[in-house]
This record gives C-alpha cells, structure tokens and sequence, in this order.
C-alpha cells in the first residue's frame, strides 16, 4: 500500500511539483486568472477522469469511460493520430434517432412545436393538410422558401434563436451555412443564435464530421454530441445492444417482480410496488387477488391496510371520469371495474388530475348528497353519512360506489373499499364468527385535488416515475399510461437527465422507433436477461388487468382490454397461443 500511494503521489502526479507551484502562488510569483470556459480544458481530463487511481474504482471500465465522454466533446478530429475522430457512422444514426419520427398527423404536429419551422416536405404533405384543416397549422413563407409552422407557434416565426435551437435538439453536427440554407434566415442572425446557445451551453462547436464532409466549424447540441461520443467509443455496441420486444418483456416482468422469484415480501415490499405502480390506474377489484398478490410473496392485506392507515399510502381514481368531458354523455355509474390507483401521500400534488370535474349534474341525487354531507362534515365514517343523509345503507354505499368510480372520493383504508367490493360482505352473508363486518371502520374523505403544479415540474415527477415503472422507456410504452404526460413534453425532461448522467440515451428494445432512454440498473438488469436466454419449461399467466398487460403494444397480436376477464399465457414468460386463457373469476364480473 505504501508504495502504492508514493508512486501515485510522486510519479503519477508530481506531489513536489504541485507543492512548488502552490508556494509560487502564495507568495506571488505566478498570478492566476478566471477563465470562463464552456468545457474543462484538457490538462484537467486526466484528473477528472481519475485515469492514475482509476483501478480503485470498482465500476466496470465501460462505465468509467461514460462517465468521461463529455470530455472528450472539443478534442480535434486530427489530434493525437486520430484520438478523437468520431464515427461516421455513429453520427448518422444519432442523426436519425434524433430526427422525429412523423406517422401521423399528431405526430407531425409535435415535430412542429420542437422544430418551430419545417421546410415543406411532400412525404408529409397528407398529415400537413389534415392538420391545417384543424387550424393547426399554417404555410409561411420566408426567403422565398415555404415553411410549415404549428398555430402555437406562430410568435417564434421570425425568432432566429427559438428555431435554431429547436433544430439543434433534432439534429446532429450541421454548420452555420447548412442551417442558413434550411431556415433561410440571414447570415448574421444564425451566427447570432448560434453563439447565443453557446453562451448557454446548449451547443458546441468544432470539427466532428469526417473532412471529407467537413465544411469548415461545425455546431453540435451537447446531448447529441456526447451520445455520438458514446456510440464511437463502442460502449452500446457492447453494452446496449438492442433486444427483441420479446425479451424485453422478459425483462418487465422480472423488473416488476412477477416472474418466479422476484417477488417481494412483507410492508416494505407492498410499499416498493405501490412506489412502483403509482399512477397507473388498474379496476378495482383487481388490484389485490391479480396484481399485489403476484409481486408480494404471501400478500396479506394487512401490509396494505397499516400503510393506508397510517397515511402514507392513498388510493382514488386520478383520470378524468369519461362523463365529466362529454357533457351530453352518459352518468357516472358504480362499477367494480373503475378504474383507480395507490399512490404515495407525498407524492399526491403532482399525480392528481390538475382539476377536479364539475360533478353537479352527471351524479346521482343520492351521490350528490353524499358528496355535499363530506364537503360540509369532512372525514365521516359509513354509519354517520347514512344517519345524516337519512337513506338506506344499501344507497349510500351505491353512492359511495359512484363517487369513487368518479374520482371524487377515497377512504383512510382501503378496507373500506373492500366492502364494498365483496359482494357477500354486502348481502351481510354468513353467520357468527363467519360473518365478516359489512361496513369497514375506516371515514369516507373527499380526494381533494392540491393546486396544479407546474408543467415542467410535473414532466419531471413522471418522467421519474415513469422509468421507475418500466425501466426502460420510449413513446409505445405510454399507450395504457392515463396520467402521464404526452411523449412531446417528457421528451425533453428525459434529454435533460441523460446530459446530466442520471439515464442514459439509445437503442435499447429493437422494432420501437423514436428515441428510447433507460436507468443503469435497467441496462444491467436488461443484459443479464438477455443472457440467460430461454426455458421453455417456465410459464406464467398474466391477468389482462396486470400493467405488464402488453399484447398488441410490446407482445404480437391484437390489443387486450384490462377490462376483460381472463389472462395472457405465456411460455418462458413469451406470449404463446391462445391469447386469451379464461380464469374462475375474472376482474371484470
């Protein structure tokens, strides 16, 4: 150990020297100045990258060298023989990865509001004239140049900065000119807004492309920079390579405890995946016999219970009831299979809706007094709203039914639900020590909806819960996500997070197109799967309510409600014929 620390104190960094130049300093005879650079400058590399101790380091030297590849942004492409050339082809696919993917007329519409501007494009022209039927969108034209622009954007029409830096997020290494050529904007207004975004560190320039397409200095956006970095030193070729959907549900449902093995125990692990699968809404009755009880090894309901009562867990509907948006519609109805969600108390003000439905006329009168006598009384147990509101137990629990089915109310526990859930607790079936309570103790509390939070801070929170969710996220995997923000505003959230090294940026599932972002445990988790290969003996049925539910999204074949009754069946955890594998009790009876 000792001649360990000399060598790396004396010969790997010149302790004397540092010691010399330290004194210099202190006494004035070498005088230091503050430079404001927009990267590290490379004598700094070696010590950041901790290249002499960096065997001390027990993460893999993949990782190490991700954890570096920002700094390689500015090097030459002549520098040191070659050192920091960066892959022709590596450029090219972050290119199109980063170049959105247009399948419709949505889809072209949130390439507007990332683009600002979008040249006329013939292959789009049938998207573009649906959406200008709508008002969406509108042709401007620009330097005798036709451009298409989103109605929400018309006000950054003429703002050089705005486009510039909406096309930097969507494209690789470009010049100043080929953007000039693209946007027709002045000379001097792309310099302007190029140097703009430098100054705020949203671009870099230099030398990336290959000279022999090189046309003097390039600009680059620092996220796609570093990720072209990444696939030239070859780590997600080694790494990251894409898996088959297949596979990668493999990967879910170990992710998500509910192949053979992965599940978890007792309080801490309920709370893991209340953790895990908050916000995603499932039917009511389906939530404990079909998804908590195949995560949770012996699930007891009394996990559940204690962490609702003890007010760190909630549960109530979050979506918008369909009656509420459509005032001509049908009324809210009581059903077993609305659908609702445990999420955490202390996470209550971003997952709920932003606004509550105005319930007036789309309840029943019976709803409507309960609903009043909670907003008059506050908390009040079963036995209370029926003597206050002077009905039969059996309509106040219809009504009550009704509220949650709205999303209007919850409970302390979710006992109370389970009441009115089990359909002999409600006929009062059984005798004597058989006889289960038909009323749970627990108070009945309107689900009060906190002020909105903002935007970006919302995009956040979920983008967060998103990749705790499923690990691996891209734009197929929100199909059955009814809280989560649109695709077009996480984006951006996930882009920021994979520059600061909190996730990283790929290809990671093949078949899937857009850009796809997943947390370093995934990738572990996701390369182990792929390894240990198949076995043909192991099955596993999935209830059509479970969120791992994926057929038609991830797995082949058509789309399954989580309405239906029955289960995917599924060899080696990989759907298999027949799709559909009828159960005793199915959630939706």
């Amino acid at each position: 150990v000792k001649e360990t620390i000399d060598n790396c104190l004396h010969e790997a960094m010149d302790l004397d020297g540092l010691r010399h130049i330290l004194e210099a300093i202190d006494s004035g005879a070498i005088r230091t100045v503050a430079v404001d650079n927009a990267q590290p400058s490379p004598l700094s590399h070696e010590i950041l990258n901790a290249n002499p101790y960096a065997f001390l380091d027990d993460a893999p030297l993949e990782e190490r060298r991700a954890r570096a590849v920002q700094l390689r942004s500015t090097l030459r492409s002549d520098f040191a023989g070659g050192a920091g050339v960066l892959d022709a082809s590596a450029i090219e696919q972050v290119s199109k990865e980063a170049w959105p993917t247009v399948r419709d007329a949505d889809e072209l519409h949130d390439a507007l509001l990332s683009l600002v501007v979008l040249p006329a494009e013939p292959g789009w022209q049938v998207f573009f004239e649906a959406l200008s039927a709508e008002g969406r969108a509108i042709v401007l034209r620009r330097g005798g140049k036709d451009f298409w622009i989103a109605a929400e954007r018309l006000t950054s029409f003429e703002d050089p900065i705005a486009t510039v830096r909406g096309w930097m997020e969507s494209t690789g290494p470009v010049t100043a000119g080929e953007l000039r050529d693209r946007l027709a904007f002045p000379p001097a207004e792309i310099e302007q807004a190029l140097a703009t975004l430098e100054g705020e560190g949203q671009v870099l320039r230099g030398q990336f492309r290959p000279s022999e397409q090189s046309q003097g200095v390039e600009w680059c956006n620092r996220r796609i920079l570093a990720r072209i970095h990444r696939y030239t030193i070859g780590r997600l070729r080694r790494e990251i390579e894409p898996v088959p959907a297949l596979d990668f549900h493999r990967f879910l449902l170990r992710w998500q405890h509910l192949a053979a093995g992965s599940q978890l125990h007792g309080a801490d692990g309920t709370l893991h995946i209340v953790r895990q699968l908050q916000g995603y809404e499932i039917p009511a009755v389906a939530w404990e016999p079909q998804v908590l009880a195949r995560r949770i090894a012996r699930y007891g309901h009394e996990d559940l219970d204690r962490l609702c009562l003890s007010g760190e867990v909630m549960w109530g509907r979050l979506s918008p009831h369909s009656a509420f948006e459509d005032p001509e519609g049908r009324r809210v109805r009581p059903t077993r299979i609305a659908p609702i969600t445990f999420f955490l108390r202390a996470d209550a003000d971003w997952l709920i809706a932003d606004a509550g439905p105005s319930e007036a006329a789309m309840l029943s009168h019976a709803a409507q007094e309960v609903l009043n006598e909670l907003k008059t009384q506050g908390a009040s147990f079963f036995g209370d709203i029926v003597r206050v509101t002077k009905r039969l137990p059996s309509e106040v629990e219809d009504a009550l039914w009704e509220l949650v089915a709205a999303g209007l109310v919850t409970a302390d526990g979710f006992e109370n639900l389970r009441a009115l859930i089990d359909p002999k607790r409600r006929r009062g079936e059984g005798r004597g020590r058989s006889a289960r309570p038909r009323h749970a103790a627990g108070r009945w509390a309107l689900l009060r909806r906190p002020a909105a939070s903002p935007e970006e801070e919302r995009a956040a929170k979920f983008a967060d819960q998103l990749l705790l969710r499923w690990g691996v996220l891209f734009r197929d995997l929100l199909a059955r996500e009814s809280l989560a923000p649109k695709w077009r505003e996480l984006l951006p959230v996930l882009r920021k997070k994979e520059a600061q090294g909190e996730l990283r940026g790929g290809r990671f599932v093949s078949g899937f197109t857009g850009e796809q972002f997943a947390r370093p445990e995934a990738v572990e988790l996701l390369r182990a799967v792929r390894r240990a290969g198949t076995h043909p003996e192991d099955t596993l049925a999935i209830p059509n309510a479970d969120p791992l539910n994926l057929a038609g999204i991830i797995l082949p074949g058509p789309r399954i409600s989580a309405l239906t009754s029955g289960s995917l069946r599924l060899a080696d955890y990989v759907l298999s014929e027949p799709f559909l594998e009828p159960e005793a009790a199915g959630a939706a009876q």
